[in-house]
């Protein structure tokens, strides 16, 4: 057993390509409540993060029961775009419960994401007899929403 204990979640990062459409995506699309933006120091990202010359500004966006960090990298020069899928290793997503999946896959569409498939009926696991769709936000994102099983 180790000798520390996991606390919370504080927050789940993604980096975005234009962190003023990604802040409107999450806020605007999906509702979500926008925190606060500031740029940081940038000895403290280089030592953090691990990458000589990084100099970002970060915005905080508050889902229902999560907090999103989104990072646009302004330096170094040289930095690239991840398209991963689904089953390549280091994919990641992050996933929200929703009401009305027909709908929150109507409204992301029409902001310029895009669902992977069509909602599909779960068959397995704890939310089996629901509905789930992966889709990507503006930058590549894999965000997943799944509507529980009618009661």
């Amino acid at each position: 057993m180790p000798q520390f204990s996991i606390l919370a979640t504080n927050h789940t990062s993604f980096t975005v390509s234009d962190l003023d459409r990604s802040i409107d995506f999450y806020v605007k699309v999906l509702g979500f409540k926008f925190l606060n933006r500031s740029p940081r120091d940038l000895s403290f990202t280089e030592k953090v993060v691990g990458v000589p010359g990084a100099q970002i500004d970060v915005a905080y966006i508050q889902a229902p029961g999560h907090r999103l960090e989104l990072i646009q990298y302004n330096a170094p020069a040289d930095r690239g775009e991840v398209m991963s899928r689904p089953c390549d290793t280091g994919f990641a997503h992050v996933a929200f419960d929703v009401d009305d999946i027909d709908s929150v896959v109507a409204a992301v569409s029409a902001a310029g994401a895009e669902p992977l498939s069509e909602p599909v009926v779960i068959n397995a696991g704890p939310n089996s007899g629901g509905k789930a769709v992966y889709t990507r936000d503006p930058d590549g994102v894999t965000i997943e929403f799944i509507q529980k099983k009618p009661s």
